[in-house]
């Protein structure tokens, strides 16, 4: 294992057919003024050898290719283990549609040295074509009925007033989490491929003892959903978002065994599949379907732990 440094921060970036999102977030981080980081740029299989285009453009970067596309929490994974392995003393998931502040990797680092608790920390989302309205502002879980709640969503940021309280659970689009976290709680949890990873490993975090905190002075702006924004003949976003929600959505009800959850989300998707049903968006309404039965179904396997 290779020592970095004492406070050393490896920033993980997964990309899929994302280039100019990639490339743009990775102009940002080149203005970042904490002196001791690595970006990792992890490669969902791109096709166009998007990779190493994003490699030549950034020779700075560490690039790995992976063979398949092993979606957000795979992905991230293989960036993890890379992180540990060459010791440093945090880990920060960042989404390849972001830019950010110079300061904000700074101002996240001192929240832990404020709160010595903390496994990790959100900084305020912003989104970034709008940066006067709040993407994310943290997360808020209600365990009676599973939802997961976005803080400060499309709330203006002028008139927002952040809590003081520690956070239920942090958004993976930015995730910062230091080594003594990872190692006590495992990696995200691949079965979930995508979409509600976060939630489930925030709880598995706090479960364990550590806090989640936010710094409201950390920036980031957000594009949303660059990956998932594919024009399709049913509208924008494409089926495979919603099948992923559904499952992942069961998935987390059921490692939690809230019973409750079961039948109020199981009316919410009911309703999503007769809405598409009656809007002929018959490819929604199969993966919302799908989503209920494997979500019900498919095994849900343990996250990786480390080493």
């Amino acid at each position: 294992m290779a020592f970095i440094s004492e406070t050393s921060v490896a920033i993980i970036l997964v990309n899929w057919n994302g280039l100019e999102f990639t490339l743009a977030c990775l102009a940002s981080l080149r203005k970042v003024d904490y002196p001791t980081f690595k970006v990792i740029l992890v490669d969902n299989a791109s096709s166009n050898e998007e990779g190493l285009r994003i490699k030549k453009a950034f020779p700075e970067i560490h690039l790995i290719q992976n063979q398949e596309n092993l979606g957000f929490t795979g992905g991230n994974n293989v960036g993890i283990r890379y992180a540990l392995e060459q010791g440093f003393s945090h880990v920060l998931l960042l989404n390849n549609d972001t830019e950010v502040k110079p300061d904000f990797l700074g101002e996240m680092l001192l929240q832990f040295s404020q709160q010595p608790h903390l496994g990790v920390v959100q900084p305020l989302i912003l989104f970034l074509h709008n940066p006067k309205i709040i993407w994310s502002a943290g997360g808020k879980f209600l365990p009676f009925s599973g939802r997961a709640i976005t803080l400060g969503d499309q709330d203006v940021l002028a008139d927002y007033r952040t809590n003081k309280q520690e956070l239920d659970w942090a958004t993976g689009c930015c995730f910062l989490i230091k080594r003594e976290a990872l190692l006590h709680c495992g990696l995200l949890n691949d079965s979930y491929f995508t979409y509600f990873e976060d939630v489930e490993w925030s709880l598995r975090i706090r479960k364990s003892g550590f806090g989640i905190g936010l710094a409201e002075k950390a920036i980031v702006y957000h594009e949303a959903g660059a990956a998932s924004k594919k024009k399709n003949s049913e509208g924008t976003l494409s089926p495979n978002v919603f099948y992923f929600h559904v499952r992942n959505q069961y998935f987390l009800l059921r490692e939690l065994k809230i019973t409750y959850g079961f039948v109020y989300h199981s009316f919410r998707f009911l309703l999503w599949a007769g809405y598409f049903m009656m809007r002929g968006r018959f490819q929604k309404m199969k993966a919302v379907i799908k989503g209920i039965r494997d979500g019900l179904t498919q095994q849900i396997k343990p996250a990786e732990r480390w080493p």
